[in-house]
């Protein structure tokens, strides 16, 4: 695959064909993509029994009182015992481990993203917590591209952090003028 076409910093998005229940109208944000994987945080399925209050209290890290019921994204099924800071790209780990993307966005698997969260001195300028993510090993991802389960559009902000997650999938589809009522989950090749 031509270095230029891969996927950092592209939204994708589930098509009913997926068959795969945990990506069912899943958008995922795209941090890692090269010929051996791809890496990626699905956006828009929140975990309904946890808050990022709770998660930062087990992690002795104080959290913003305007922030205690926020809720924390099931970022994929792979390591979901794991934290990834899903920010703004005005803030960058000191242990170099931020993956920035094009367009603006960022994540950091680091205490270090949480703590910054917890002084609330504006950096990051928005944040959301995922556990877990989603990966690729090589080749599938575009395999799976290949099967008409996935389509791509570039991430931007508004549909990351501005967009109530029941919408995200909606709103990205929307971005590319696909009407989802339009849409069947038997996939084909033109």
């Amino acid at each position: 695959m031509d270095p230029a076409s891969y996927l950092s910093g592209q939204l994708l998005i589930a098509l009913p064909a997926i068959g795969d229940p945990r990506f069912e109208r899943a958008v995922a944000l795209i941090f890692a993509h090269d010929a051996e994987h791809a890496m990626g945080l699905v956006l828009n399925h929140p975990l309904r029994s946890l808050m990022l209050g709770e998660v930062l209290e087990q992690l002795s890290i104080p959290c913003p009182e305007t922030r205690q019921t926020e809720g924390v994204l099931l970022g994929g099924p792979v390591q979901t015992e794991r934290g990834f800071v899903l920010h703004s790209d005005d803030f960058r780990a000191t242990d170099g481990a931020t993956l920035h993307t094009p367009g603006g966005l960022a994540c950091t698997p680091t205490r270090e993203a949480l703590e910054a969260i917890s002084r609330n001195d504006g950096t990051p300028r928005r944040s959301r917590l995922a556990l877990g993510y989603a990966g690729w090993g090589p080749g599938q991802l575009e395999q799976e591209i290949r099967r008409n389960v996935w389509l791509t559009c570039p991430a931007d902000e508004a549909i990351v952090f501005e967009t109530p997650l029941h919408e995200i999938w909606a709103a990205a589809l929307g971005r590319l003028g696909v009407d989802p009522s339009f849409l069947t989950a038997e996939a084909g090749q033109a």
